[in-house]
């Protein structure tokens, strides 16, 4: 533990030490290993937790022995106490790997300890906002996969790269074989990040550089310790001093860096902007107006601002000619140093911490017009301080249409700390990776900085110095990322899997104590003698896996269309179009060919009868000289006889399971399925997609048809009260044709709306039953059953509770 302790601290100091975050657990993982038991898996997380803080975060120790009062020591002290609630995710990894290792193998033991670790973070954000991930920050390619799944996407691939050579280890040391298969998958996972991130670099710089340059003056005046300066001073003479100097800079900024805009740090003007409380802060506002009227030149500073319920850290976006256009209220204030939780705020706690700030939340995020003195209008987001570490508030910025991030902050407790000032400007640059904006970030004593798309910083500023920094960076409408689409999702999601697998073993446990109909029903299987099965020769089932291909790629094709460009809501004839003659018109061919060439089939007197229409054909069981069963479930489960060299028969099983059929066979002389993994894969899953029940409602002319039909017409019903007074307003205006036409529009659009979402839940349910498959093949039907039932649920119980939901809300 103590070696992982040192590998975390040296991977949290960044530069080429981020090639420690694939081996920095592995000595931990080790040593967990080695001490079965849950409670020796808790004391195994709160030692490291402990080390973790005193080898990475000693700083972070030393700045709160400062700010208190308490001294180095002190501060240190309160650290390590509270490095459990700092680092509370490796508790949670280390308590669900133990668990999950009791009933699973390796890989889903590494899965579900990864998700307990990202989604740790994700219910308990952190006060830094750190996660394992931000170290891999040094690295241009590696870090490009946060546009996916954030910082935490990268925490989960660490992690299980950890989990991969731990495992390699543990194999070879046993005299295991196979040592070799973790590391080839650990080789292919950074193999494929590498190329991620080194095609994604390069299409972000190409579309960075059609931009039109944006020129930001950051203005780093090194002033800090303001209430020091206040008590030697006075208060005046410390803003006429602040003042002076930010004028003088900028000015310098206008006339020889040509600067569009200038940026100003956090609270660079210590009182209320805009809200005076005196004549002197009056003609303090009014010389900040004159001032940017004289040079033409938009301002974005940190001021406070204020209203009925208190006060609030600030910042005010002025226009060219001095006009206010706004101010934003920084959304996450530093708790115990810009607010206290009320239930320990107290004259105790002010007599110890005086200085503590009152300081109330703000409404999230909000986008401003950076006006410019040539006419032209910039949509930036500010962020004010730990606003940077807030991953959805970038996102929720990009989703109102900000084309940069405006980026201020006072580190002055960084002075002497040159890892946390780092830290922090590295967490911050993930806004730009995931939301694919630039960023001018500008703090009062350093590091400022101006960060690309592709996050990396173009300048900086050293800690400590005056510095004027006037960077362009190219702006415009940025590409869509799947986490401003998605949001901070790998957190929830990863919770959301380990309910699941915790549900899934619930219900195994329940099974095997109690014995299930599925079980019952796989032991009396040979006993059936009839059978539905679909005729087709290798061409025919060539040509329903191309329409099965055709129809799933349209529909794919219009969702990524959707999630990337149209929106998330079908709005053009186009895609209703595209729907009918991609998906629909395929899938009712598909369902013509397979009902054409649909028969029975029955193992009697030594032969396979199969009954097609008027057709009778009988092939005698001793013919048969192989039965193959179909790797691929495509059109669907199936199995191939063999009878002769040249000769074959292709059955496929709409619904049902070609194990029965096969053991009938063999009981009749036939040969046995052929055994290869592969095969056998194919009928464990065959099995398990009869074994799932099957309801009426999930047919698909319900599914498909009625149901969007049912959630179309009180939808269609607002829309006619809204747009034309009253259900058959349409109808009454331009006769039934039109109204009939709208109705035709709205079910169609549902019909595609639902389809969309059954895609979704499908490929969640093959996926969770694919990983189930592999990992515990005897739970393979127990967990289609589950995973098909929670979809069913979500799909006809979770659909009209959220339109129900819009329609209330509405």
């Amino acid at each position: 533990m103590l070696a992982s302790a040192l590998l975390l601290g040296l991977y949290a100091r960044g530069g080429n030490g981020y090639l420690l975050g694939f081996v920095a657990l592995v000595p931990w993982l080790l040593a967990l290993d080695a001490r079965a038991g849950l409670g020796r898996a808790l004391l195994g997380g709160l030692a490291l937790a402990i080390a973790f803080a005193a080898a990475g975060f000693a700083w972070f120790g030393a700045a709160i022995g400062e700010f208190s009062g308490l001294g180095s020591a002190g501060g240190m002290l309160v650290l390590l106490l509270a490095a459990p609630l700092l680092q509370p995710q490796l508790l949670a990894f280390a308590i669900v790997r133990e668990l999950a290792g009791r009933r699973h193998g390796p890989l889903v033991r590494a899965f579900a300890a990864a998700g307990a670790w990202v989604g740790c973070e994700w219910l308990l954000p952190k006060l830094l906002g750190d996660t394992l991930g931000h170290g891999l920050y040094p690295s241009l390619p590696l870090r490009q996969l946060a546009d996916l799944g954030g910082a935490a996407g990268l925490s989960v691939l660490l992690l299980l790269a950890n989990e991969g050579i731990a495992a390699a280890i543990r194999n070879r040391a046993g005299g295991r074989p196979g040592c070799w298969r973790p590391l080839a998958l650990v080789a292919a996972l950074v193999l494929a990040w590498l190329g991620y991130g080194g095609w994604r670099a390069a299409t972000v710089a190409a579309h960075a550089a059609t931009g039109d340059p944006l020129r930001v003056a950051m203005v780093q005046t090194n002033i800090v310790d303001y209430e020091r300066l206040r008590r030697e001073r006075g208060a005046y003479a410390v803003v006429r001093e602040v003042l002076d100097t930010h004028f003088a800079m900028s000015r310098a900024a206008v006339a020889q860096a040509d600067a569009d805009a200038l940026l100003w740090s956090e609270t660079v003007y210590p009182t209320t902007f805009g809200h005076p409380r005196s004549a002197d802060g009056a003609a303090l506002d009014a010389e900040i107006r004159d001032f940017i009227a004289s040079v033409r030149t938009p301002l974005v500073f940190g001021s406070y601002d204020l209203d009925d319920a208190g006060e609030y850290n600030a910042a005010a976006f002025l226009a060219p000619d001095g006009r206010l256009l706004g101010m934003y209220r920084k959304s996450n204030p530093f708790p115990l140093t810009e607010y206290v939780p009320a239930w320990l705020d107290g004259p105790g706690f002010r007599r110890w911490l005086p200085w503590t700030g009152r300081w109330q939340r703000g409404d999230g995020a909000r986008v401003f017009p950076l006006r410019l003195a040539d006419g032209r209008e910039v949509p930036v987001l500010p962020l004010i301080c730990l606003d940077d570490v807030d991953p959805l508030l970038a996102i929720d910025g990009a989703r109102l249409g900000a084309q940069a991030i405006v980026g201020m902050s006072n580190d002055s407790w960084f002075s002497a700390h040159a890892q946390g000032a780092e830290l922090h400007l590295a967490v911050a640059a993930f806004r730009s990776i995931e939301t694919r904006l630039p960023q001018f970030r500008v703090t009062a004593n350093g590091i400022s900085a101006a960060i690309d798309p592709a996050g990396t910083r173009v300048a900086t500023t050293a800690i400590g110095q005056p510095a004027l920094l006037t960077v362009a960076l190219p702006v415009q409408p940025a590409p869509r990322t799947l986490v401003v689409a998605w949001g901070n999702w790998v957190g929830a999601a990863a919770l959301a899997g380990l309910l699941l697998l915790a549900v899934l073993d619930l219900w195994c446990w329940w099974r095997d104590r109690r014995g299930t109909p599925v079980a019952r029903a796989a032991a009396a299987a040979p006993a059936l003698r009839q059978l539905r099965v679909v005729l087709l020769p290798p061409a025919l089932r060539g040509v329903l896996g191309l329409l099965q291909v055709i129809g799933v790629g349209t529909l794919a094709w219009i969702g990524w269309r959707m999630l990337g460009r149209d929106g998330l809501q079908v709005n053009s004839l186009a895609q209703i179009t595209l729907f009918g003659s991609g998906v629909v018109l395929p899938a009712l061919a598909a369902g013509c060919v397979r009902r054409w060439w649909t028969a029975t089939v029955q193992v009697d007197a030594g032969a396979l009868v199969l009954v097609r229409r008027r057709q009778r054909v009988a092939v005698p069981v001793s013919g048969i000289v192989a039965i193959a069963p179909w790797t691929l479930p495509i059109p669907m489960p199936g199995i191939t006889l063999r009878t002769g060299p040249a000769t074959a028969l292709s059955l496929g099983f709409a619904a049902g399971d070609p194990a029965p059929l096969a053991a009938l066979l063999r009981q009749a002389g036939a040969p046995a399925i052929a055994g290869t993994h592969a095969s056998a894969r194919a009928l464990a899953d065959a099995h398990a997609r009869a074994a799932a029940p099957r309801w009426r409602i999930d047919h698909r002319m319900f599914k498909f048809a009625l149901f969007p039909l049912l959630l179309a017409l009180p939808a269609f019903r607002l829309h006619q009260h809204i747009a034309y007074g009253g259900t058959f307003g349409e109808y009454h205006s331009f006769g039934l044709q039109a109204w009939l036409l709208a109705l035709l529009i709205w079910w169609a659009s549902w019909a595609l709306g639902m389809a969309l979402y059954a895609l979704v839940l499908r490929v969640l349910v093959e996926s969770g039953s694919l990983a189930t498959l592999l990992l515990q093949p005897p739970q393979a039907a127990a967990s289609r059953v589950l995973l098909q039932g929670i979809a069913r649920g979500l799909y006809f119980i979770g659909a009209p509770a959220w339109l129900l939901w819009r329609l209330l809300a509405g």
